[in-house]
């Protein structure tokens, strides 16, 4: 082996791990749970389905507008769902916040019975079984949880649960929407 392949073995494995480390360095400092959308800036998407409260009522973006809401992604097989859901009902509750649900590839037995035994903060869950609307709502996993004003224009987006500490900035946001309402 020549003198300067030698010399290139030994470097590389340093370039490589500069590389590697540049590359790691960049999401330092980043909110793994602020993700961007294309839907950040767009009216949600036209769907029709049924409800989970409700099975024979069919529902559509029209009914989630008029005031500001949160519009939440959420499944029975995700435990970080089940991990944010009494948040969910308490601010429902406390702070009379208007949350839309999207039960995303899921039992329909399976989500109804959550929804009874942990409580329902929706005003109205949509089942979405095959993930239709979770694909045009740009879904990467539950949870997600969407910000829309009245008008059905996404405002921000949070990936993951939905709790006393990513509530604060969309909280502020949220009420911001509704003082501008009244």
């Amino acid at each position: 082996m020549t003198h300067t392949a030698k010399r290139l073995l030994m470097v590389s494995p340093m370039v490589m791990a500069f590389a590697l480390g540049l590359f790691l360095y960049q999401g330092i400092g980043q909110d793994p749970n602020n993700t961007e959308s294309s839907l950040i800036g767009q009216t949600l998407p036209e769907f029709s389905g049924q409800t989970l409260d409700s099975p024979g009522r069919t529902v559509s973006q029209a009914d989630m507008l008029g005031q500001p809401a949160l519009v939440n992604v959420w499944a029975t097989w995700c435990p970080t769902c089940r991990a944010e859901h009494e948040f969910l009902n308490t601010i429902a509750q406390q702070d009379n916040v208007r949350i839309f649900g999207v039960n995303y590839h899921d039992q329909k037995d399976a989500a109804q019975q959550w929804l009874q035994d942990l409580g329902n903060p929706y005003v109205f869950s949509v089942f979405d079984p095959n993930g239709a609307l979770g694909i045009e709502l740009g879904v990467v996993g539950a949870p997600e949880t969407y910000l829309i004003d009245a008008q059905g224009v996404v405002l921000d987006k949070l990936t993951g649960e939905l709790n006393e500490r990513t509530w604060p900035q969309l909280r502020s946001h949220y009420l911001s929407l509704l003082e501008a309402k009244n």
